[in-house]
């Protein structure tokens, strides 16, 4: 009886540790397999109303209690009092079901079973079950296991970390393999980075060169290392004249490293911004990161729309750069915006006019109009183009749908500059009825994450807009930034539906960002 007992406890155990596993793993994947990101996501959970940004004392609140906090108050006071029971039905309980909301199939997406992934999992699991066994050598045997349970996101950051010297040989493979490609090939390439904006730009340039010349873009947001070298290892193909590499950083030396192997004769950067700021820790970190895609063009394109860019302007001088400044103003390439017509300007002559395209940013289209033109095309058939440039999907797009509401898309990736911006084209909107604005907050801002969305849900009141908060990531940042008790929802398709069933024809909606399921 007693060996069925321990049998069904190390059952009990091997569950809570597995659903434990899958739930903490997606996350990992999500998070782009950053060890890190175990501590900072399990902070999230543990007291999700806080969101893991610092906020003034006199806006401090009580932590909620979840389930999560009761089985580990469960746990101690099983250990204490040495009720085993307690402390072994508590943690199989946390194992099975908590966090609350962090499911273990996943609402947007489900696990993708890679190579990576594979090893990570089967790592931890070994490491588990060695602990596992280590514990059978005290008193009480299962003592360890539950200790297994509770640390699973610690052993899948430890798997990461162990496993980093075979994935960064798997990547140098395929690095080896990009870079002969690229050498092979011998495109033009272009480099864009920015802390907004570099996907419209690189989707833009795209548009303005492809008629002439056969242009390969880095596809959606594939702007790391393996994101680069898988789009030069499948799509660049041979007589591609034009390849439009998208680069993203998390942190200093990222491009610098990127640029070792594939290295942009055209370097565009598209703008500075408290974007990442989590992980960077100050825009002056951001600043110097983003400046490294500099160092090995001859050609640097900046949109001097923003401060911070424009100071760089006289150092890449110095440096024996071409330097093209673009912008919607006072810069070498102009996008000039007037009556729902923009203007392009070269050099001081203006080229002529066509109607502004909708839910497109000027300074995104300056800077790709800037590349298009010093890669060789004429500046008066950029011009013809930009007229037919295509938004880009989940980037303010302006939409009504069949009910006559208004619907502005803004949900990809939203930031401060972004936010704003959507929030004054909602302002603009000339419909009768209510405005509304769906939103989770704004992430990834480190401390001045609960400033940043006190301010969103500040503006949103003052433009007297209704507001419908999504999830608990920023939650009591908005709801005390717009004072009057706003909208809560769970889940994004919850307030759609509320949208849906409320919201009627002159009625306007801005659904501003989308964070995945596992954010709380």
């Amino acid at each position: 009886m007693k060996y069925l007992i321990s049998v069904l406890i190390f059952s009990l155990l091997a569950g809570a540790f597995s659903a434990q596993l899958l739930r903490w793993a997606r996350v990992l994947q999500r998070e782009h397999y950053e060890a890190a990101s175990m501590r900072r996501f399990l902070e999230r959970w543990s007291s999700p109303a806080i969101s893991g940004a610092k906020s003034p004392e006199r806006f401090s609140t009580k932590r909620p209690v979840t389930l999560s906090h009761v089985t580990l108050v469960l746990v101690l006071l099983g250990v204490v009092t040495k009720v085993n029971a307690v402390s072994l039905g508590a943690t199989v309980i946390y194992g099975l079901f908590c966090p609350m909301g962090l499911s273990i199939k996943g609402r947007t997406s489900a696990l993708s079973w890679t190579k990576r992934l594979r090893q990570i999992v089967t790592l931890c699991s070994l490491e588990a079950i060695a602990i596992g066994l280590v514990g059978l050598l005290v008193h009480p045997t299962y003592l360890l296991a539950m200790a297994v349970v509770w640390a699973t996101p610690l052993l899948l950051a430890s798997s990461v970390m162990a496993l980093t010297p075979l994935s960064e040989r798997e990547a140098r493979g395929f690095i080896t393999q990009a870079k002969q490609r690229l050498e092979r090939v011998d495109p033009r390439v272009v480099g864009i980075t920015g802390s907004f904006g570099k996907t419209s730009t690189k989707s833009h340039l795209r548009e303005l060169l492809s008629s002439d010349l056969q242009v390969v873009a880095t596809p959606k947001s594939f702007n790391n290392r393996a994101g680069l070298s898988r789009a030069i290892n499948e799509q660049l193909s041979d007589g591609t004249q034009v390849f439009i590499a998208e680069m993203g950083t998390y942190g200093p030396g990222e491009i610098r490293a990127l640029c070792e192997w594939c290295p942009p004769e055209i370097s565009i950067v598209t703008a500075i911004g408290p974007v990442h700021l989590e992980r960077m820790g100050s825009i002056e970190v951001i600043d110097m990161a983003k400046r490294e895609i500099t160092e090995r063009a001859s050609v640097v394109i900046l949109n001097v729309d923003e401060p911070r860019l424009e100071r760089w302007v006289q150092a890449l001088v110095a440096d024996k750069k071409k330097v093209i400044t673009a912008g919607t103003a006072n810069a070498d390439v102009v996008i000039s915006e007037s009556n729902d017509q923009w203007t392009l300007i070269v050099r001081g002559e203006s080229i002529g006019s066509v109607p502004a395209p909708q839910s497109l940013q000027a300074t995104n289209v300056a800077c790709a109009a800037a590349a298009a033109i010093e890669l060789g095309s004429a500046p008066q058939v950029v011009l013809e183009r930009i007229a037919r440039l295509q938004a880009i999907a989940n980037r303010a797009n302006v939409l009504t749908a069949p009910s006559g509401v208004v619907v502005i898309d803004d949900t990809f990736n939203a930031n401060p500059a972004s936010a704003n911006a959507s929030l004054l084209l909602l302002d603009s909107m000339d419909n009768s009825g209510r405005k509304v604005v769906v939103t989770p907050g704004l992430i990834e801002l480190g401390d001045e994450q609960y400033g940043y969305n006190f301010r969103l849900g500040e503006g949103c009141r003052n433009l007297e807009f209704e507001l419908c908060v999504v999830g608990r990531t920023n939650a009591r940042a908005l709801m005390e930034g717009f004072v009057d008790r706003p909208l809560r929802f769970d889940t994004r398709p919850e307030a759609v539906e509320w949208v849906k069933a409320n919201l009627h024809a002159n009625d306007a909606v801005l659904y501003l960002n989308d964070l995945p399921d596992h954010y709380p």
